[in-house]
């Protein structure tokens, strides 16, 4: 037997084993897409069944957030008897930004324009603080300020704290 006889048988078997692969290849090819499908659609059930929680944890978050940085219930949380105007301005804005860092991962759950709304809410919140502070003397108190803010949110015709929570509200709606 020569080496080339050698050679021929060994291209010849290796043909003949590449087009049983291929052969056996589209026999099962439409039974290895489906396996991949089913698993596909099993791990986007899985995740959609782990992410609600985690979703509806962080609508809840917001809610809290917004509660929390609304003036009323800063203004009662942060006030002391004989506060000055720096310190309780201080403590609100230290107030709102500890809040929103605290949440600040939330925004992957919910979405886009609610978080918007959100972040909006915070930066208007400290926009009104810093506001109330300007418009009052140098030497007034914390009471002056709390006054100041209190008439502020009297005069807006749409609380901006509940639209938030009724928003934050809609947007949980849509997850059933």
């Amino acid at each position: 037997m020569s080496i080339q006889q050698v050679l021929t048988d060994v291209v010849i078997l290796l043909a003949g084993i590449f087009l049983a692969f291929m052969a056996l290849y589209y026999i099962i090819k439409g039974d290895i897409q489906r396996f991949f499908n089913l698993k596909v659609l099993e791990l986007n059930k899985e995740s959609r069944a782990h992410l609600l929680p985690l979703r509806l944890q962080a609508h809840e978050r917001l809610i809290i957030f917004t509660d929390r940085i609304n003036p009323a219930n800063l203004l009662v949380r942060l006030h002391q008897q004989g506060i000055s105007i720096a310190a309780l301005q201080t403590g609100i804005l230290n107030e709102v930004r500890s809040e929103y860092q605290h949440n600040i991962t939330q925004q992957l759950y919910v979405d886009s324009q609610t978080w918007t709304v959100v972040r909006k809410l915070k930066d208007d919140t400290i926009a009104m603080i810093n506001n109330a502070v300007q418009g009052l003397p140098a030497d007034a108190s914390g009471i002056e300020l709390s006054k100041a803010i209190l008439q502020h949110m009297a005069v807006i015709s749409d609380n901006p704290y509940d639209l938030t929570i009724e928003l934050i509200k809609k947007d949980i709606a849509v997850l059933f």
